[in-house]
């Protein structure tokens, strides 16, 4: 059975976004077809989905390789960022529906109770879920696929530190559902805005991976149906 390109477009991005594909690298249809245990179709229609997003460029006499953005760049993403967020939550405020509200009060609930039991094993993936759910809260299918493609690239380039403290960070998750749920899109708006300044601080650019992991790129192996990682 042929795997959908959209499950090999997501391992390879995850490949990419950890490092295990490493910047500069090629990436040829038919060791990728291997790796992932796939036909070279949905690989050659991935590794297009994957120019336009930026993780991937085709260049002369060399085929595609991983990108290697600059600081620059970089540095534009997290700008996008602060522009686009607290437009996502405006725009939810005024969009959002019942099942969004549901879902960002679990998450919000479950966050702060983790918070505040010190256990912050998790807490990365669910503030990568309430975002996201935020985002596709604003009724925008162009704003949610741009705030998840900046995420997406954003994790690839920075690493993020631990936020001092995990209950003040869900303190403005719990601030930001309560303004959208009352429709207030300014309020949504600002409280979006100081958070997203505040959690870009905390983001250190990656530097450059060293050399010497070819080998272990060409032996290893990465399930197709893993499920996409969480920013």
């Amino acid at each position: 059975m042929r795997i959908p390109a959209h499950s090999v477009c997501t391992a390879i991005r995850d490949d990419i976004v950890a490092g295990v594909l490493e910047r500069g690298s090629r990436l040829t249809e038919e060791l990728l077809a291997r790796r992932y245990g796939v036909s070279r179709v949905p690989v050659r229609e991935a590794l297009r989905t994957l120019e336009a997003e930026g993780f991937v460029v085709t260049r002369r006499h060399a085929g595609a390789c991983v990108a290697e953005p600059t600081e620059q760049e970089a540095a534009d993403l997290l700008e996008m960022r602060l522009l686009l967020e607290p437009l996502g939550a405006a725009r939810a405020a005024q969009r959002r529906t019942e099942a969004h509200l549901k879902v960002l009060r679990g998450l919000v609930r479950l966050g702060q109770e983790r918070a505040r039991r010190g256990n912050s094993d998790d807490l990365r993936s669910l503030g990568g879920w309430f975002h996201e759910t935020l985002a596709q809260a604003a009724g925008s299918a162009a704003l949610t696929s741009t705030l998840t493609q900046l995420r997406h690239r954003i994790a690839w380039m920075y690493a993020v530190e631990a936020p001092a403290s995990p209950v003040d960070t869900w303190a403005e998750h719990g601030a930001i559902v309560d303004a959208v749920a009352r429709g207030d899109s300014e309020r949504a708006r600002s409280l979006t805005a100081l958070h997203t300044e505040r959690s870009t601080a905390a983001h250190r650019l990656r530097p450059a991976p060293g050399a010497g992991r070819a080998e272990r790129v060409r032996n290893s192996q990465h399930a197709v149906n893993m499920p996409s990682l969480r920013h």
